[in-house]
């Protein structure tokens, strides 16, 4: 297995509020992680490498103490999103200038030729399989709710004033209910996990070609592409071969 992880701040933003982990060569976990933060100030800084670093300890932590089926690791997952979130939600209570501070969090697990996933947000998460992309998460965002109800199209979705407004997000308020599922994975499967830095971007069509082109340099190549067309946000890509 291979991953290509990078972010950068954009061309519209003073401070980079996107944080990201993956493994090293030495460690024997497939875990990675994305957030992007949301706050005045720092807060989404903190929020989004606070809920990062807090959920990938809790996994690391418990990981062994588990029972590896599907049930168990989903439950581990879970309970890793909603540690995180006690944490930032209790620490923006602790300082005032941190108050509001949220992010969207992105966990991809891969164990047993499974990928086990958790989501809050809107960042999110694609596979590409057999000339095919599809996205695995479903964005809690407010336009997402109206595409869903039937009330716009999701071509009028991409241009609605109100693309960016989050119905859930973590460390905003004090209980979560995070989305946890499994896909089974296939030899020849790439995984891109995303802020919404790039979809803002770039259409599934444009991620899909430089992804297919070469996997190998397609998180530099969605950041140029993306930061080309305007770079209004921080932009992270992680693909994972």
């Amino acid at each position: 297995m291979e991953a290509f992880a990078k972010t950068d701040i954009g061309k519209a933003r003073e401070m980079n509020q996107d944080y990201y982990a993956v493994p090293d060569w030495e460690d024997p976990m497939h875990l990675y992680i994305l957030a992007d933060g949301m706050g005045g100030y720092n807060g989404g800084e903190v929020a989004s490498k606070l809920a990062t670093i807090t959920a990938l300890h809790y996994i690391k932590s418990n990981f062994d103490t588990i029972v590896k089926d599907k049930d168990s690791i989903l439950l581990l997952i879970k309970s890793a999103m909603e540690y995180a979130n006690m944490v930032v939600y209790e620490k923006a209570k602790e300082e005032p200038e941190l108050t509001g501070m949220g992010t969207t969090l992105e966990i991809c697990l891969i164990y047993n030729n499974k990928i086990f996933i958790g989501h809050v947000g809107d960042s999110r998460i694609y596979r590409i399989r057999n000339e095919l992309i599809r996205k695995l998460t479903h964005d809690h965002s407010y336009v997402e709710k109206l595409v869903d109800d039937g009330t716009i199209t999701k071509e009028e979705a991409s241009h609605h004033p109100k693309k960016n407004m989050l119905m859930k997000a973590l460390g905003c308020k004090a209980f979560l209910e995070p989305d946890v599922t499994s896909k089974a994975m296939q030899k020849g499967d790439t995984i891109l996990m995303c802020s919404d830095g790039l979809t803002n971007m770039l259409d599934e069509k444009e991620i899909y070609e430089i992804i297919k082109e070469d996997y190998k340099v397609a998180a530099n190549k969605l950041i140029e592409k993306a930061n080309e067309k305007g770079g209004y946000d921080n932009i992270t890509a992680i693909v994972i071969h």
